[in-house]
Formats: C-alpha cells, sequence, structure tokens
C-alpha cells in the first residue's frame, strides 16, 4: 500500500511539471513568433546604423503594461545591453536581461535565452532574448519579448490543485480498497490467530470454528500439534507420579524402621530420610510446576485462593492473633493450575505468617495484559538486604529454631519460574519483609 501511494503522488507531481512544461513551451513560441516578426520586418538606417521597428508587431503591445512586452538593444563594447526602441506598452520602462545574458550568447550562437524577470509592474514575465545580425549593420542586435506568466501561473496552480484532488480521491479509494480487501479477504486468518490465542490463555482446548478449505489443514495440523502437547504434558504428570511414589515408599519404609529401633544409628538414618522426603518433595513439585506450565491450559481465580488461604493461616495463627488483609479483583485470574497458586500464595503468606508480629497485607492485581503481580507484606522484624539474596537458596534458614525445612522461598521461586515469573524480596512498608511474585495472568 505505501508503495502504490508513493507512485500516486510521484504520478501526479510527474504530471504537474509536464503540464507546467507545456504551458511555459506555448508561451516561448508565441515569445518566438513575436522577436521572429521583429527580425524579418525590422530595418537599419544604413548611415546611421540605426534599427527601426516594424509599424505593427503585436496588438497587445500597444497598450501600457499590457503584459505584452518587445524591445530591441544594442550591445556596447564593454558587453553591456543598451536598449534601443521598445513597444509602447513598456511605456518608459526596460526589460531586464540576466547578467550572465552575453555568456549564454556565447556558448550557444544563435540560439534565443529563455529565461524569467519581472515586469514593470512586478509581474511576473516569462522573456525570451535573441542575438542577430541585420543587413545593414556593423554590430550584433538583441531582439527581447517578454509576456506576462500570470495567467499561466494561475493555470497551473489550478491544474496542480485538481490533479491533487483527483490523485486524493483515488488515493483514499486505494487505501480503502486495500483495507476492506484484507479485512474481508483476510478476515478468516484473524479468526484463527483469535482463537490460537484463546487455546494459548486457557479459554479454549482446540480449534472449533469452521475456515474455508485452504486453511482446514492448517487448523487440523494446529489441533493436533494441541493435543500432543497436551498428551505430553499428561504423560510426564504420570511418570512425575510413578516417580513420587517410587521413592516416597522406600523413604517411608525407612522412617518407619528407624522409629521402631531407636539409637545413634536410627537418629542418623531418620534424620536423613526426612532430609531426602523434602528433597524428593521439592524437585517432584518443580517437576509437575514446570510440566503444567507447559500446557497452560487452565485459569485459576485468584481471589478465591486468597480468600481459602486467609482463612485457613489466620485459624492455624490464631495464637499470634495474625490478622491477613487481602484484595483481589474476581476478574483476576491466574494462567496455571489450582495447585500451583496454591502453593505460591501459600509459601508466601505462610512465610509472612510465621515471622510477622500482628498483620499481614496480600494484594494482587494485573500487570499490563497478561501479567499479574502478586505481593505479600508482614510487619515482622523484615530481612537485611544482603542477606535476601541467600534466604532463596534451597535449604537456607535464617533462624535454625523456627520451624520448617528452609525450603518455603526457594520452592516459591522454583515454581514462579516454571510460569515464566520473577521474585523478588524487598523492604515492606508495614516494616517487616515484601514479596512480589510476577506471574502470568489469564484473560477474563
Amino acid at each position: 500500500m505505501g508503495w502504490s501511494l508513493a507512485a500516486l503522488v510521484i504520478v501526479a507531481v510527474v504530471l504537474a511539471l509536464l503540464f507546467q512544461q507545456a504551458a511555459i513551451r506555448r508561451v516561448d513560441q508565441g515569445l518566438h513568433e513575436l522577436i521572429d516578426n521583429l527580425v524579418r520586418y525590422s530595418t537599419v538606417d544604413p548611415q546611421t546604423q540605426e534599427v527601426f521597428a516594424p509599424p505593427l508587431t503585436d496588438e497587445r503591445a500597444l497598450a501600457a503594461y499590457s503584459g505584452r512586452y518587445w524591445e530591441i538593444a544594442y550591445l556596447t563594447p564593454d558587453g553591456r545591453v543598451v536598449p534601443s526602441t521598445r513597444s509602447y506598452s513598456l511605456f518608459d520602462a526596460a526589460l531586464k536581461t540576466p547578467p550572465d545574458l552575453i555568456a549564454r550568447f556565447k556558448a550557444q550562437p544563435g540560439k534565443a535565452v529563455a529565461y524569467d524577470t519581472r515586469g514593470p509592474l512586478n509581474e511576473p514575465l516569462r522573456a525570451r532574448a535573441q542575438q542577430n545580425w541585420l543587413p545593414g549593420r556593423s554590430t550584433p542586435v538583441v531582439f527581447l519579448a517578454a509576456e506576462d506568466r500570470t495567467s499561466v501561473d494561475r493555470d497551473v496552480r489550478g491544474f496542480v490543485a485538481a490533479t491533487a484532488a483527483a490523485f486524493l480521491l483515488l488515493g483514499g479509494g486505494l487505501v480503502a480498497a486495500i483495507v476492506i480487501q484484507v479485512r474481508v479477504g483476510l478476515r478468516p486468518l484473524f479468526d484463527l490467530r483469535r482463537e490460537v490465542a484463546s487455546v494459548r490463555r486457557g479459554k479454549a482446548e482446540r480449534l472449533a470454528q469452521e475456515y474455508p478449505v485452504e486453511l482446514v489443514p492448517l487448523a487440523e495440523e494446529l489441533n493436533a500439534l494441541v493435543a500432543h502437547n497436551q498428551d505430553v504434558v499428561e504423560r510426564q504428570r504420570m511418570h512425575v507420579g510413578n516417580l513420587a511414589h517410587a521413592l516416597k515408599t522406600p523413604i517411608s519404609v525407612m522412617l518407619t524402621e528407624a522409629e521402631q529401633r531407636p539409637g545413634p544409628l536410627a537418629d542418623v538414618v531418620a534424620r536423613q530420610a526426612r532430609t531426602m522426603r523434602d528433597q524428593v518433595d521439592h524437585h517432584l513439585r518443580r517437576a509437575r510446576a514446570a510440566a503444567r506450565a507447559q500446557g497452560q491450559g487452565e485459569r485459576t481465580s485468584v481471589a478465591e485462593i486468597l480468600d481459602e488461604l486467609a482463612r485457613t493461616l489466620e485459624r492455624i495463627f490464631r495464637d499470634k492473633g495474625i490478622e491477613i488483609d487481602w484484595d483481589a479483583a474476581d476478574d483476576l485470574f491466574f494462567l496455571g493450575e489450582r495447585q500451583d497458586l496454591l502453593e505460591i500464595a501459600g509459601n508466601a503468606m505462610e512465610n509472612a505468617c510465621k515471622w510477622g508480629r500482628a498483620r499481614v497485607r496480600v494484594r494482587a492485581e494485573a500487570v499490563g495484559e497478561e501479567r499479574m503481580l502478586l505481593t505479600v507484606e508482614d510487619d515482622g522484624p523484615g530481612l537485611p538486604a544482603e542477606a535476601r539474596e541467600g534466604v532463596l537458596k534451597r535449604g537456607a534458614r535464617l533462624d535454625e529454631s523456627a520451624p520448617g525445612s528452609g525450603l518455603g522461598l526457594s520452592i516459591l521461586l522454583e515454581l514462579a519460574r516454571a510460569y515464566g515469573g520473577t521474585l523478588k524480596l524487598d523492604a515492606a512498608a508495614l516494616g517487616g519483609l515484601r514479596v512480589e511474585v510476577l506471574l502470568p495472568a489469564a484473560e477474563a
């Protein structure tokens, strides 16, 4: 479309220039005929070598300042053009000549010189000068003719305006036709794009719309790709579940045996078995989240999750009198599974309740069209800036006397990364720690 509009502009400019040149050539032709008559019918006094113009050259040159002028001039030895005889229309004025007129005569002997100048009333003139030798005169004579080009310029402006309007309408019609053709002709592709986006955002499971024959193979291939991805995710989930069962059962047996046979060796075995179980839980949880994130076909209400977690944690920490203030829009949805959002928000909120004194504030809001930000703050002692990076490491615990395995924030980080999100720790306005988790959001 851009090239078409550029071509229209170029054509319009070329047409305007051609029209202007044609109009100027018509004026030049009239000036050439006027000079030709002057040269043909002018006479020379053999005694004084003075040139006499013919009695009638052009009726339009008989009225003062009529816009049609002619002049006969001599060349002085120093190269100046001195007027001798002029038309009545010039009255007491003289035609102006370009300063390089003599040089142009020498460069093109025998040819006329055309130029633009100003007239006695400062009107724009098209002028023509020609150097000729007349019988009976020993030095050349310069014949000049000029015509007011106001009407020519007016005609050119009118043509340019008409051409611009016509090409503007043509360009507007061309743009409208292209837009209509693209919108109508490519509408199935736009529909296909929207439906694929709906599948990606979890609002649909497959492409269900009917498409033209040309797009049916593409739609079928996309459906096959979606089905294949879902099958791969399901197999990953099954393998993860089998692995969890295969590992947890032996670890549980080891813990049971160790508890039934107390002693130093049993304590070591029990301690290491619990560590193994925590690590297995951590890596299996991460693997399940990664598998689910690849599919990203579910959408979970954030408000429902936060409400459920807030009520549960307030009961768990009722001895501390923790009050959880949460806020999330009803139309805010997490692009992922409910269990993962429970674990992400649950880890952050549980950590805040554990270290907070009385208040925990939770906010969830949309950031752009495809992201959401979960913020959890507490009024606890907070965390020094230099310690925030270390606390995210697996198993890191700042207070060994506090219960837990030290995997809470690291699990949160792994889950956020599995969904292409980020985790940031900062100082909270309440005085404690501020946890910010950036996650994918689904359309309402």
